[in-house]
């Protein structure tokens, strides 16, 4: 039996869904090839930080004594981070990488305000990029910024960024919003294409032996897949957003899992820094054992069958089953 793996996300044609995810294993032109080589249908860079651009145009700005006219210059005299690269080695990144594979290569741009991407997001296209996936990484530890304010000032993010480049544009985003679906209507309004469900926020620790705050990086497992489902299944259907889900995405089964719920992609990266590229063979085998088991010749007959929509218990995505959960946790 003839099996297609094929999907489109983002207007391009992809091999089959399973993405890498931004990593730093796309650092490295070599990793990049790996991935490829191991059956990555397209690969999503590491992100280029608003604080990279900034940093160069305060590197330039005191060379030429004009720091007055850079927006709040005080946030970034903590001093530099040590990035992988900066706004124009991270072009070049792209540029090389288009040449050493021959799939997708998505740009991940890291946001706060909208200033700064202006020009990057054209110069992101003009270096070969095919897509855009725009990350909205927000704090909201000031109580005189309203919840309205700050959904806002993301919009004006991928407002500028629409603006200023024609690449198809993913939005990824955290779970924390008063109301996901309205605001992932008011991103497709703005011009974005697909939405990326979801960001993993990397918690700080505290040392009470040395009383010090510390970073802390845990990789996820497959547990995190949980909250991508519900909303996948929720939103699927009923947004004309494509949808690509991003956490917790270890074993061939979570592959299935979020393509049922909805998910036009699914994007690999912690099992990958676990177990290095080859580990993408071993989902997309899954995967296709799978369908040619239940005798599926494409991936369309699989993905939204168990959305709210066409599931046969919707009631499981929704508040009865957070009700049914807590009342009989021990059945």
């Amino acid at each position: 039996m003839l099996m297609n793996l094929t999907t489109n996300y983002l207007g391009l044609p992809l091999q089959h869904p399973i993405m890498a995810g931004a990593s730093p294993l796309s650092n490295r032109l070599h990793s990049i090839r790996e991935l490829a080589a191991a059956g990555a249908s397209a690969i999503v860079l590491a992100s280029l930080f608003e604080e990279q651009i900034h940093d160069v145009q305060v590197d330039r700005l005191k060379r030429e004594n004009r720091l007055a006219e850079l927006d709040a210059p005080e946030q970034f005299f903590a001093g530099s981070e040590p990035y992988a690269f900066g706004p124009d080695e991270y072009l070049e990144h792209i540029y090389r990488a288009k040449l050493a594979v021959d799939i997708p290569i998505i740009a991940s741009l890291n946001a706060r305000q909208p200033s700064s991407w202006a020009d990057f997001a054209r110069n992101v296209q003009n270096a070969g990029a095919d897509a855009i996936e725009l990350n909205l990484y927000f704090l909201p530890s000031d109580a005189e910024v309203s919840a309205a304010e700050i959904e806002q000032r993301m919009l004006n993010i991928v407002a500028s960024v629409r603006e200023h480049s024609s690449l198809p544009l993913a939005v990824k985003l955290s779970p924390f919003f008063s109301s996901l679906p309205h605001f992932i209507a008011r991103l497709h309004r703005t011009g974005a294409q697909a939405v990326v469900l979801f960001n993993r926020f990397y918690q700080p620790d505290i040392s009470a032996r040395f009383q010090e705050v510390s970073p802390h990086l845990e990789l996820s497992d497959s547990s995190e897949l949980l909250l991508r489902l519900r909303w996948l299944a929720l939103l699927s259907g009923r947004t004309p957003m494509q949808l690509s889900a991003s956490g917790g995405v270890h074993t061939p089964e979570d592959v299935l899992k979020a393509l049922l719920a909805g998910a036009d992609t699914v994007q690999v990266v912690s099992a990958l820094l676990r177990h290095g590229p080859g580990h993408l063979r071993g989902l997309l085998d899954g995967l296709a054992d799978y369908m040619a088991e239940r005798h599926l010749r494409s991936i369309d007959e699989l993905r939204g069958k168990l959305n709210l929509a066409r599931a046969q218990n919707p009631e499981a995505y929704e508040r009865a089953n957070y009700v049914h959960s807590l009342l009989f946790w021990d059945r």
